[in-house]
């Protein structure tokens, strides 16, 4: 029998900004004014409890190093290196997806501490860890869908015909004209009904009260190791036209010695939950296709979510990345 896990989620504490012990000023104003966004980097934590939660699994959350047990398994999906500041326990440590951006930046992970996987979302972000950490080190984990909150609407009566989801972040300027103008004013031409919902400046029931009211999406995003939104979407059986250019297009990839990274914006998807696009050009050219599919009801994203990424599912491939390390 497994004995208790050890979940860890660990942010960088707050600093000060203007004056010594402003911060707890800045935290109590942000608590009591701004409703609290949930990152998706925190998303996968509480994801991966929701799943520990629906198998039963026994769990304990945040608890001091001070207390982990012999034998008991280590699990770390905290923000930056301070995650583990304190560790000094000789159980091997699961860890990942954000302790750091790029491994270039804390080369000697693995050996400052007894991190034997370090866990990415996709092929594509895995692959960027693999010739720091090793294949052996480096382990491929989705985080799950909550797919009975993210449900579609029973006797659908949309008001949207399409939820434009915009999450692009570099060359705004030039993508504004060139990619989101473009597509509006091709859905304006064609009479279709939009709304736009932008990545950053929107609570969680506001995106669910969208998809609710929208018959399709267009993915706007450079790349996703995951893409929680994009996934959410599929749960609530929204086909998507995902904008995918193939590349990871972090300025800071050329400081860290990758110029030149395959990646994708819709690393869990197939021909079942829509269709891509690489630039405008291919955009207007698939269009019809699109359309013409959604409006037949050819798609089915929600089976495709079903099949891949429920929370059992990652909870489950989760136990087993456990299992290999603590059996």
């Amino acid at each position: 029998m497994m004995k208790r896990i050890h979940l860890y989620f660990r942010k960088p504490p707050e600093k000060d900004r203007y004056f010594p012990g402003d911060r707890y000023v800045f935290l109590a104003a942000r608590k009591l004014f701004r409703p609290k966004k949930i990152s998706g980097i925190e998303k996968v934590f509480i994801n991966l409890r929701l799943g520990f939660d629906e198998i039963g699994v026994n769990y304990v959350v945040n608890r001091p190093f001070k207390e982990i047990g012999p034998g008991e398994p280590v699990v770390v999906l905290g923000i930056g290196e301070q995650a583990l500041e304190g560790y000094n326990k000789p159980n091997p440590i699961i860890a990942g997806i954000a302790l750091v951006s790029h491994p270039t930046q804390w080369p000697t992970m693995c050996q400052d501490f007894p991190i034997v996987k370090y866990l990415q979302h996709s092929k594509w972000a895995n692959d960027i860890y693999i010739p720091y950490y090793g294949a052996n080190i480096c382990e491929l984990w989705p985080a799950g869908i909550e797919t009975q909150k993210w449900l579609p609407e029973k006797d659908k009566k949309p008001v949207y015909d399409v939820l434009i989801y915009n999450k692009i972040r570099w060359d705004y300027p030039k993508m504004e004209v060139e990619l989101i103008e473009a597509i509006k004013n091709k859905l304006t031409a064609l009479g279709l009904s939009f709304v736009e919902i932008c990545y950053g400046h929107y609570q969680e029931a506001d995106y669910h009260g969208l998809l609710k009211q929208s018959r399709s999406m267009i993915f706007l995003s450079e790349h996703e190791s995951q893409g929680f939104a994009c996934c959410e979407a599929l749960s609530m059986d929204i086909p998507v036209y995902a904008w995918d250019q193939t590349h990871w297009l972090d300025p800071e990839r050329h400081e860290w010695g990758t110029p030149d990274v395959p990646a994708s914006s819709v690393p869990f998807f197939d021909d079942t939950c829509g269709m891509t696009f690489k630039n405008y050009a291919a955009f207007d050219a698939g269009f019809h296709t699109f359309w013409e599919k959604v409006i037949q009801q050819q798609f089915s994203p929600r089976d495709y979510i079903l099949k891949n990424i429920t929370l059992e599912k990652s909870a489950r491939r989760m136990l087993e990345i456990i299992q290999e390390v603590y059996d």
